[in-house]
């Protein structure tokens, strides 16, 4: 039987435990990710005692940050807060195409998966990096693509993966709604062998002391690798806090 290594956990104290999710890896068992052997709730319950309450979740493919409550009354704070807005999430992505310095995408979602009754979301991004890739794809002699932080202010289903997808700028690795030669170039000349989709960021007041919390995954070996190749900068160059959070609450 193979071990899964143990959780990064970047923030624990006795009532809120942030975690650093790993790429590919399920938070839990659900009907939208099938049956696996391994999950992030499994992992944590053998790395921390006591009761642990998911306050947030990620897509498989997307790593980052996730928030688990130790208790009830927490895990009911978070929710409250997530769902006033009052979290404020900064992920980095790497996409297609050259997208403007700043803005925003306003288009209605489908709740819960990719059919049904459509809700308002809304997205802002902003550009950080850009770079044009000379290699030869289709009638393009060369690429380009752009590091964005992006802000998701409504939590729909695959909320920034779907809007970037909508404005043309889907998001490199993205094996649904990306560029199948794109990512395969990834793969090939970057060894990214993922979706390029980070929750990097979290600001937020504690659900208990009310102190203001400012969370970080760090970015992984892959991500680092691709900064790397593409002559961007690295993690400890990007816009400090709180300038790389392109919105906060959207009041």
């Amino acid at each position: 039987m193979t071990v899964s290594p143990p959780l990064a956990i970047v923030h624990d104290d006795g009532d809120l435990i942030a975690v650093d999710k790993p790429a590919g890896l399920a938070v839990h068992r659900s009907r939208m990710v099938g049956r696996d052997d391994d999950y992030l709730v499994d992992r944590l319950r053998r790395q921390v005692d006591g009761p642990l309450f998911l306050a947030n979740r990620l897509d498989r493919a997307t790593s980052g940050l996730v928030l688990v409550a130790r208790s009830r009354p927490v895990a009911r704070a978070l929710g409250e807060a997530l769902m006033a807005r009052e979290v404020a999430k900064t992920y980095l992505a790497v996409v297609r195409g050259w997208p403007a310095p700043d803005g925003e995408i306003d288009y209605p979602l489908t709740v819960g998966g990719m059919t049904g009754e459509r809700k308002p979301a809304l997205t802002r991004w902003r550009t950080l990096a850009t770079v044009e890739v000379p290699i030869a794809l289709g009638r393009y002699p060369q690429q380009r693509y752009a590091l964005l932080a992006l802000a998701p202010l409504t939590g729909r289903y695959r909320q920034l993966r779907r809007h970037l997808h909508h404005v043309h700028h889907p998001i490199v690795g993205d094996s649904t709604l990306g560029r199948g030669e794109h990512n395969r170039l990834f793969r090939e000349r970057f060894g990214s062998h993922r979706m390029l989709l980070h929750a990097w960021r979290l600001a937020l007041a504690h659900p208990l002391t009310g102190q203001p919390l400012r969370l970080q995954a760090p970015l992984d070996a892959t991500w680092q690798r691709v900064l790397a190749a593409l002559g961007w900068p690295p993690e400890a160059d990007l816009p400090p806090w709180p300038e790389s959070c392109p919105a906060t609450t959207d009041r």
